[in-house]
Formats: C-alpha cells, sequence, structure tokens
C-alpha cells in the first residue's frame, strides 16, 4: 500500500503544486520572458544584421576584386602601351642616328674624294709645271752646247729666217 500511495497523488499535492507552477509561470510570464524573447529578438537581429553585413562585405570585397582586376588589366595595357612607344622611340632613334651617320659618311667621302681629286690635280699640274722647267732646262742646255759658239747661232739664224721666208711665200 505504501507504493501505490506513492503512485497516487493527494488532491492537496496536486492544488499546491499547481498554485506553484502558476505563480512561477506569472513571475516568469511577468518579469522574466519579456527580457529573455527581447534579448533573444535582438540576438537574432543583431546575427541577421551580422549576416547582411558579411555578405555586403563578401560583395564588396568582389566587386573590389574584380575593380582590382579591371585596374591590374589597365596597368598592364599602358604599360604594354608605354614599353611599344618606348621601342618605337628608340628604333626611330636608332633610324635617324644611322640615317644621320650614312649622310654624315657619304659627305665625308664626297669631301674626301674632291679632296683626292683637288691634290690629284694640283699633282698633275705641278708634275706639267716641273715637266715643262725640266724640258726648258733641257732644251736651254742642248742650246747652249749646238750654239756654244757665234759660227752656229748664225747658221742656225739664217735657216729659221730662211724657213721663214719660204712660210711666207
Amino acid at each position: 500500500m505504501l507504493l501505490a500511495s506513492l503512485v497516487q497523488p493527494a488532491f492537496g499535492l496536486i492544488f499546491w503544486m499547481t498554485l506553484s507552477f502558476g505563480i512561477v509561470f506569472f513571475l516568469l510570464a511577468k518579469f522574466a520572458w519579456k527580457p529573455i524573447l527581447n534579448a533573444l529578438h535582438e540576438r537574432e537581429r543583431s546575427i541577421e544584421d551580422a549576416i547582411g553585413e558579411a555578405k555586403k562585405a563578401r560583395e564588396e570585397v568582389a566587386a573590389m576584386k574584380a575593380s582590382n582586376e579591371d585596374l591590374l588589366r589597365e596597368a598592364r595595357a599602358e604599360r604594354d602601351l608605354m614599353l611599344k612607344e618606348a621601342r618605337d622611340i628608340r628604333d626611330k632613334e636608332i633610324a635617324d642616328a644611322k640615317g644621320r651617320a650614312k649622310a654624315e659618311g657619304d659627305a665625308l667621302l664626297a669631301r674626301a674624294r674632291e679632296d683626292i681629286r683637288n691634290e690629284k690635280n694640283a699633282a698633275i699640274t705641278e708634275m706639267k709645271n716641273q715637266v715643262g722647267e725640266l724640258s726648258i732646262q733641257v732644251a736651254e742646255r742642248i742650246l747652249r752646247e749646238k750654239l756654244g759658239d757665234k759660227a752656229a747661232q748664225q747658221a742656225l739664224l739664217d735657216k729659221v729666217l730662211k724657213e721663214s721666208d719660204i712660210r711666207l711665200s
């Protein structure tokens, strides 16, 4: 029987337990549940805000990454353009330098040829002058030897006059 009385609660026990439960439930509902529910709702809102901000940050990072890739692409294109321009300028400068060097070389060669021609003409003129002087000296010596005496000079003079008379007639 003892066991049976433990299993069947008495009416007073059920009444006091229900009354205690009701008071605790009322106190919890009045003082604790609203702050707990408000804290839970606040926590839920802060978690949703954090998730929204994380999504926003992820989107911003993706946008910044795309922007950075665009900037890198533009920088690479600009670098390639600058390198191409530098190569073009270098090639143009080299071509200009070659052209100037060729022109200067041609001018120098033309001046050298002109100088050689002038020197050659001067040498030929001087050689002609020397040959002329040498011829005069040889002729003078020959004439002195042949016309060393008065009789030879008179015979030559007569011969020249006779030939000039023949030509004049």
